[in-house]
């Protein structure tokens, strides 16, 4: 299994032009929406900054490791609310790494018992590829005797620094997202310039425009202390698709604990404390449901995000949003 990891790499490079569908999947998606929706930035009113790690496929070599960290802050000009914010991604797959940068504007308008924002994503995709880290031996022999690789094929980049190992190009993505009391809904649309990432005459990346649609609901049980919370996240660049669905439940306002399940084929388990009013710890285990639990132990995510109401401080200092009743 471990070779096929590199092997996929250089047929994508031998490829010359390849689409590139580059955003990670997450499994606590309902608490990191800034990070594939700009208009969620300002939900709640909350100047919020979180951190994500994710090590995918863990026991597989070259296997995919993911660094988020987000910022969004509200304001107010006159009687208008509006959000700003920041965020950049660090994503390393077999040889590839793939960096972001965006900064984020939404505008927030008051609609019935919540708000719709429209948000707007504007910032610079960069991709790389390891070149000194091509080593076509550890290509199956079958394929070496077939032909199909050369180490004098000029679309595989080889050497240390060689012009056309990286790539950058202008990128942009747009959101609608509406938050209520009792849910929240949002539809996203990233990579909507499509940047070309070039590397040299015989090598480009095309970064394809993905759909996002996501939304949730917060279900009080009659135990007040117990809020069931369902979501689910849809997403396509309109060949391929996926669907993220997920049920937490929530204790005291503050314990987190549930399951979710991908289409692509996962099963994902969530948990998740508030250590003190506005920080948050949250980690979710992924099983493959799929061929590739022969040859990884599962995934592992950790996120760290804290919150603050800076408009309308509540009474008790204690911050509430959407998604934290």
């Amino acid at each position: 299994m471990k070779r096929y990891v590199v092997l996929l790499c250089v047929v994508m490079v031998s490829l010359g032009y390849v689409n590139a569908q580059t955003d990670p999947q997450l499994g606590h998606y309902m608490f990191l929406q800034t990070t594939y929706n700009p208009a969620a930035a300002g939900d709640g009113d909350l100047m919020r900054v979180a951190g994500m790690h994710r090590m995918q496929f863990t026991g597989m070599r070259n296997a995919p490791m993911t660094t988020y960290f987000t910022f969004s802050s509200p304001f107010v000009i006159g009687k208008t609310k509006h959000a700003v914010g920041a965020r950049f991604l660090n994503d390393m797959y077999g040889l590839f790494r793939s960096q972001t940068f965006y900064v984020q504007y939404a505008y927030r308008h008051k609609l019935g018992s919540g708000y719709l924002s429209a948000g707007v994503d504007l910032g610079f995709a960069n991709l790389s590829f390891q070149t000194d880290s091509v080593n076509l031996s550890q290509i199956p022999s079958e394929l070496q005797d077939g032909g199909f690789f050369s180490e004098s094929d000029e679309l595989i980049p080889k050497g240390n620094g060689e012009k056309g190992s990286s790539g950058m190009g202008f990128d942009m993505g747009v959101g609608i997202y509406y938050s209520a009391p009792r849910w929240w809904a949002g539809i996203s649309y990233s990579h909507m310039t499509q940047p070309k990432l070039k590397w040299s005459d015989q090598s480009e990346i095309k970064m394809v425009g993905t759909l996002y649609a996501a939304g949730g609901y917060n279900w009080r049980m009659r135990n007040r202390n117990w809020v069931l919370k369902p979501s689910l996240m849809m997403m396509t660049d309109f060949a391929n698709w996926d669907v993220n669905v997920t049920m937490l439940a929530e204790l005291k306002e503050r314990y987190r604990f549930g399951l979710g399940y991908r289409i692509a084929g996962s099963v994902n388990i969530l948990l998740g404390v508030d250590i003190v009013s506005g920080l948050q710890l949250g980690y979710t285990y992924e099983l493959p449901a799929n061929n590739l639990i022969r040859g990884s132990y599962g995934s592992h995510e950790i996120y760290l995000a804290y919150g603050l109401n800076i408009l309308k401080p509540k009474r008790m200092n204690k911050y509430k949003s959407v998604r934290y009743l």
